[in-house]
């Protein structure tokens, strides 16, 4: 069973993702900057254990269809561990968008009902991309 309350935790949990995702950008941004990246990863995956519970995160991550993501992700962490980080971004980068294919649907109607740049999302070749994933409309 899901709890939807907000405690503490999850209030930690989700700071830790976002600044998870802050770190990871600044280490883009940064010419692949490996310290950023892999404090972004840690921050990240720290923060979704903490939003969801280690529970939920194992089982997340060895579901047998998120095999290849989590194979994808981890070799990608540890690329950018062992030095490697452009390398190591690019596996990541497959492994999450691997990982996460059953939110970009859910992510898309957020995205066109956002007020400024919500138009954008409503172009049909930005909701042809989003229709590609499971065969999910997004409704316009």
């Amino acid at each position: 069973m899901v709890s939807f309350e907000v405690n503490d935790t999850k209030k930690i949990g989700i700071g830790l993702t976002g600044f998870g995702v802050f770190f990871s950008f600044l280490g883009i941004i940064f010419f692949f900057d490996k310290g950023l990246l892999a404090m972004g990863n840690i921050l990240f995956l720290a923060g979704l254990m903490l939003t969801i519970g280690l529970k939920s995160t194992m089982q997340f991550f060895v579901k047998p269809k998120n095999y290849k993501g989590t194979a994808s992700f981890g070799s990608g962490l540890f690329l950018i561990l062992v030095g490697w980080p452009f390398f190591g971004m690019i596996l990541e980068a497959y492994g999450f968008i691997v990982l996460f294919r059953g939110f970009w649907p859910t992510a898309a109607v957020f995205l066109q009902r956002l007020p400024i740049v919500g138009w954008i999302f409503k172009q049909s070749v930005v909701t042809s991309f989003f229709n590609g994933y499971r065969g999910r409309r997004v409704p316009v």
